[in-house]
């Protein structure tokens, strides 16, 4: 992509209304637009981190048995009259609305219902089970109060992965891979080091479930780490019972604030008994399905990767998920041979199935400069004069702004690499 055709354009002060600096750095540097408190868009650059993140999270979810589907946001209340939630006492942040008819719809803020109902057409026999079934889907949330940029939205896609198991201990040997795939999509992320598998309380659904937190001092949530363990304690479930439980000591664990990345519940029979999804087991019993519930928000994980790991500059993209694997950066001062070997570099690349986001604009080197640092692709490559007449160009990381010049012959493998 050539940055001069590029629509949006960089921000040198972040909107005074935002006070969450990941929606402060995702403005600023064209990832994404507000169009109102808690509702976003995502521009050309930001599409492709979300994108990414996404296709990180489907391979993971692919890679343990996930069968992927997309259902509607559209919802009526019959469904979830049967299970208490079309409510607003049970779920408080329902957008409903009424069609010309006066028939009574909602927005969906989560799945269990339909996925549940749907899979009482395809589940009737032990043979049909286990099975795992996900989506990236919109929901929409009345949150009372949108903040935290694009960490607490309104209107978000989450992925939403259901299990569907014959008995407890199968259900049990699910969730641990769910819990371990989990562990290696924020590896891909670049924030492995700072997550924590976190013991919380199961809200509605269970006495307990798993959070995944990430550790920032940005965040919203207070827990206390096992640092050697790799596990966290949320401050709603931190009581002397569970860590009795957990077989742990008080002065082992330090206090910390973190953002919630990831969960999972446990869901039991909860859903299936109230919808009727049963199966025939071995012996032609009738017994409930055993369900489980697995979340995860990339637009969520977007901001807390910008709110981790950006510096004084700008976003530090993890090579996984930034919009593009190089920053091509063309130095010319209007010498019209540095134009052309950039030019030359750039279809290089791209017919060696390199995307880069070429810098081709005719503005000062300094402003080049600042506007890479911001957007924060993980490979800056420069080519100028200097770098023309020793046969290469520069290469710079943006983590740690190490410079490496590269001889011309070796600009694809290295990159590749």
């Amino acid at each position: 992509m050539r940055q001069s055709l590029l629509f949006t354009k960089t921000r040198r002060e972040a909107p005074k209304d935002e006070v969450a600096k990941n929606a402060q750095l995702l403005i600023r540097a064209g990832f994404i637009h507000k169009e109102m408190a808690g509702v976003y868009a995502y521009l050309p650059l930001g599409l492709r981190v979300f994108n990414n993140i996404v296709q990180v999270i489907r391979e993971e979810m692919n890679a343990i048995g996930g069968q992927e589907v997309t259902l509607t946001a559209l919802q009526t209340p019959e469904l979830w009259s049967k299970t208490g939630r079309w409510d607003d006492d049970a779920i408080d942040v329902w957008f409903k609305t009424k069609n010309k008819q006066g028939t009574d719809w909602g927005l969906a803020p989560t799945h269990e219902e339909p996925l549940t109902a749907l899979m009482t057409e395809y589940v009737s026999s032990y043979k049909d089970l286990p099975r795992s079934v996900y989506q990236f889907q919109t929901k929409f949330r009345n949150e009372l109060r949108a903040k935290s940029g694009i960490m607490r939205t309104r209107e978000f896609v989450m992925k939403d992965l259901y299990s569907f198991s014959r008995t407890e201990e199968e259900f049990r040997e699910f969730y641990e891979e769910a819990a371990a795939a989990y562990i290696k999509i924020f590896a891909r992320m670049g924030i492995g080091e700072k997550t924590f598998r976190t013991f919380a309380s199961g809200g509605s659904f269970s006495t307990f479930s798993d959070e995944f937190q990430t550790v920032c001092d940005t965040g919203e949530d207070t827990i206390y780490v096992h640092r050697a363990k790799k596990i966290g304690i949320n401050k709603e479930v931190y009581t002397k019972e569970v860590l009795a439980e957990l077989g742990i000591s008080k002065d082992e664990l330090e206090e910390v604030k973190a953002i919630e990345v990831g969960n999972i519940f446990p869901l039991g029979t909860r859903f299936s008994d109230a919808l009727g999804l049963k199966f025939k087991d071995e012996e032609g019993t009738q017994r409930p399905v055993i369900m489980g519930s697995y979340g995860i928000g990339p637009g969520r994980l977007m901001g807390t990767i910008v709110e981790l790991l950006s510096d004084e500059k700008g976003i530090v993209w993890p090579k996984e998920v930034a919009p593009f694997p190089a920053h091509l950066i063309a130095i010319s001062a209007n010498n019209a041979d540095v134009t052309g070997e950039a030019d030359r570099l750039y279809e290089l690349l791209r017919d060696s199935g390199i995307e880069v986001l070429y810098d081709d604009r005719d503005v000062r080197a300094g402003e080049k400069f600042a506007d890479s640092d911001l957007i924060g692709i993980p490979t800056r490559i420069v080519v100028s004069e200097k770098t023309m007449s020793a046969g290469g160009i520069e290469m710079i990381t943006r983590n740690d702004g190490k410079t490496t010049f590269v001889p011309d012959n070796e600009i694809v493998e290295r990159l590749k690499r």
